[in-house]
């Protein structure tokens, strides 16, 4: 602790001089004595006691300056100590949140939670690699012209396969690796574009507990998705379909959204299999299903319902709407063939469309209906569209094998 300051140095030379008035005959005696002492004796008495006095002095003067910097260092080392224990503090709720997050929504959560005071600002994104395409996974990708300027940083940081500063982003990026592979980026945006040391060394220690994490969400969705995807088109199966139709359908009946459904069905298949052999029969379904994933939006669900019949979910969208979407398919199925052994295969396929009516919750009377309409564009010659309007029992309508 300091003791004296600036200000206190006026008082200190008058307290001095003060003593030296007070003192002043008796000091002059002593002197007047000492320089006795050195004519008798010979010895430079007095110059030696001023010296001695001066080296007693420095010294005291360099105690207390050394106890005062062994006391800052001591401070400064618990500080330290301190610092690190909840940075190892915050790295073990991080670690033991995500050993608890298997979806990519809780994963989301705790990075919120966690990673922001961890990294020490709250300009936090982690970016993860889907396919070719960048998914901003959580953070603050806004301070940059959004996620696709951030991917083309997360590239080069994969190449590189460390820590790189972005210059034109004010951010630090770190890859997020599992073992050999990199599968996403953390970054950190800072004000001018630095981290600490410790803090660079924090972001480090967290980047694999958060990599794993992520990972494991990935593989866990991967199994999810292929035990309810049909594997030869990806389409969703029948069941799991029908259960996202029942939730869609109350959902709508809360908010009172459209929701419509489209049934098609390809057309003589079976003489194409006759003709080709059931693989060219495979083919047609996979290109058709592709065709379905280029013209349709990522909400609306696709389903391969029965061998080669197709059901559609269109979320939030009236009947004029889902016409419009199956005359858009039915293009695409009938204006471009089907490449096979050297051949074009011209394809068509025939639509059903409906709409759930007002309060309706029931599953089965929606898919009767679209797939009345569908049996009435098979009976008017194929590859056209007809709407499933009247209300139709859904006994009068084959129900299909299950897939």
């Amino acid at each position: 602790m300091k003791r004296f300051g600036r200000q206190d140095l006026l008082p200190l030379a008058g307290l001095a001089a003060a003593v030296l008035i007070l003192f002043s005959t008796p000091l002059t005696r002593v002197f007047s004595y000492a320089r006795q002492v050195e004519e008798k004796s010979g010895l430079s008495l007095l110059p030696a006691l001023v010296l001695l006095a001066a080296l007693l002095a420095y010294h005291e003067v360099r105690k207390r300056s050394q106890a005062r910097a062994d006391e800052a260092a001591s401070t400064a080392r618990l500080e330290e100590r301190t610092a690190r224990a909840q940075e190892v503090e915050h790295l073990v709720a991080f670690g033991q949140a995500l050993s608890r997050a298997t979806e990519f929504e809780l994963i989301r959560v705790t990075i919120d939670q966690h990673l922001r005071s961890i990294a020490g600002t709250s300009h936090v994104w982690v970016l993860v690699r889907d396919g070719t395409q960048w998914e901003a996974l959580a953070g603050d990708t806004k301070g940059s012209d959004e996620v696709l300027r951030w991917g083309d940083l997360a590239e080069q940081l994969l190449l590189s396969g460390q820590a790189r500063e972005a210059d034109s982003h004010r951010a630090i990026g770190f890859p997020l690796m599992v073992g050999s592979a990199a599968i996403g980026v953390l970054g950190v945006r800072t004000d001018n574009g630095a981290l600490s040391d410790d803090r660079r060394r924090a972001i480090e220690a967290s980047t694999p507990a958060l990599a794993l994490a992520i990972r494991h969400a990935q593989l866990l969705r991967e199994v999810r998705e292929n035990s309810v995807r049909d594997p030869l088109t990806g389409c969703f199966t029948r069941s799991h379909t029908l259960e996202v139709i029942d939730a869609e359908l109350r959902r709508a009946r809360r908010s009172q959204a459209p929701v419509s459904v489209i049934m098609f069905d390809v057309d003589h298949l079976e003489d194409v299999n006759d003709r080709h052999g059931h693989l060219c029969g495979d083919a047609v379904l996979a290109v058709i299903a592709k065709r379905m994933r280029e013209v349709l939006r990522g909400s609306d669900l696709k389903c391969r319902y029965a061998g080669e019949q197709f059901l559609v979910l269109l979320p939030e969208t009236p009947m004029a709407g889902a016409k419009r979407v199956a005359e858009t398919l039915r293009r695409e199925v009938a204006d471009r063939p089907v490449p096979w052994s050297g051949e074009n295969l011209r394809i068509t396929a025939s639509f059903g469309v409906a709409q759930a009516l007002p309060g309706e919750v029931t599953v089965p009377t929606l898919i009767a209906r679209a797939e009345h309409a569908l049996a009435r564009a098979k009976d008017d010659g194929g590859n056209c569209v007809r709407l499933g309007t009247e209300p139709v029992a859904p006994s009068d309508a084959g129900a299909g094998p299950a897939a």
